[in-house]
């Protein structure tokens, strides 16, 4: 059972372990943010370096260091831990675009949107934007968007509690996926909506990037399980047409 007292209006969930060499970026976004009515929940897999400290260093953050299974298994802690009426994963090494982005989400959640998304850029350790991603976010979201790929960057995508299940752990790389669209099931497609802006950089070092092939094998999976194996194989069929042909370019 979620817990349901002191609920902030948006529940700020970081996963870490030994993420001492990013965690710091990501504590000093969420701090620096204008929209003061949230709460930052770090859930940490026992790391045995400074990340603890680091994240202790900032005041009003719940933490829950202990051992998991899997980043999957964390984030699910998360939302369980989640006071808020709104959940949204914010990655050690990833930041707000800008000090007003969780107020721009904010506005849309006092009006009971039930999913509010924005777009993403891609940057290095440095902070220096590689670029945006290779997906663009829908105008409208419904739950056809996703048979075309994870358009929507899973640290962009903000849901309310109430609509947010758990996370499917039989999913080693691709449960966010997964979740995304379960979301998407649960929520009112009219009530979707699209803030227009970057709101999220994200560090272009995660568990997905460097297990990219595995990755793909279970995006696949999440797809052909929610639209069908047809569907599925004709848009990866297209996406390997794609590189192909970029490559060539």
């Amino acid at each position: 059972m979620r817990y349901k007292y002191m609920s902030p209006l948006i529940s700020i969930i970081t996963i870490t372990y030994n993420a001492a060499e990013t965690i710091g970026v990501t504590m000093a976004s969420v701090a620096q943010q204008t929209c003061r009515d949230y709460e930052h929940v770090i859930i940490d897999g026992a790391s045995r370096d400074a990340t603890l400290e680091i994240a202790r260093s900032y005041e009003g953050v719940r933490i829950l260091s202990e051992p998991d299974k899997g980043l999957y298994d964390a984030m699910n802690k998360g939302l369980h831990m989640a006071r808020g009426k709104y959940v949204l994963f914010l990655n050690s090494g990833d930041t707000f675009h800008s000090a007003d982005t969780l107020e721009a989400y904010a506005r849309r959640a006092r009006l009971g949107d039930d999913i509010i998304y924005g777009d993403t850029v891609i940057v290095d350790k440095e902070r220096r934007m590689i670029g945006p991603r290779h997906y663009s976010v829908p105008a409208r979201l419904t739950f056809d968007s996703f048979s075309k790929g994870m358009l929507i960057c899973h640290q962009a995508f903000m849901v309310r509690s109430a609509l947010a299940p758990y996370y499917e752990l039989s999913y080693r790389f691709s449960a966010d996926y997964d979740w995304t669209i379960r979301c998407i099931r649960n929520a009112d497609e009219e009530r979707c909506t699209n803030l227009d802006m970057v709101t999220i950089d994200y560090l272009s070092d995660g568990l997905t990037d460097r297990n990219k092939l595995k990755s793909l094998r279970e995006r696949y999976l999440v797809m052909a399980s929610h639209y069908g194996h047809r569907r599925a194989l004709k848009r990866h069929l297209e996406l390997v047409v794609g590189k192909v042909l970029h490559t060539k370019q």
